[in-house]
């Protein structure tokens, strides 16, 4: 019955990321750490690593049919992504768990209210 919850939360994730941009910070791990009782760690763990396939080839490509994704501009991004995941993931490593949370809640409020608010 698990599997069963956490296909229904990627699909919710999927769709959310479809429509929106968004899934893993937002969606997923809100999701693991409240729903299912994944530590923080744990549930941004679980996301990067879902994240290896390609999860959003689908949308993507449905995006750039419209002209919609800028091929170079992502490119960059992902190189950029793929050192700074590592930093990223060696940094926190040795952060304490309730920091890790506020950092990532702060993270996410600030990010709202400047959606929010700014034009």
């Amino acid at each position: 019955m698990v599997q069963i919850s956490y296909i229904i939360l990627g699909v919710v994730a999927g769709c959310l990321s479809g429509m929106l941009g968004i899934g893993g910070g937002l969606v997923l791990i809100p999701a693991m750490v409240f729903i299912f009782g994944f530590t923080q760690l744990q549930a941004q763990g679980t996301t990067l690593a879902l994240m290896v396939p390609p999860i959003g080839l689908l949308a993507a490509i449905r995006y750039y049919q419209n002209g919609n994704v800028k091929l170079g501009m992502a490119g960059f991004i992902c190189l950029g992504f793929f050192v700074g995941g590592l930093l990223g993931a060696n940094l926190v490593q040795s952060l304490p768990e309730p920091l890790i949370r506020k950092i990532f809640a702060l993270f996410l409020l600030v990010v709202s209210l400047r959606m929010l608010l700014v034009k």
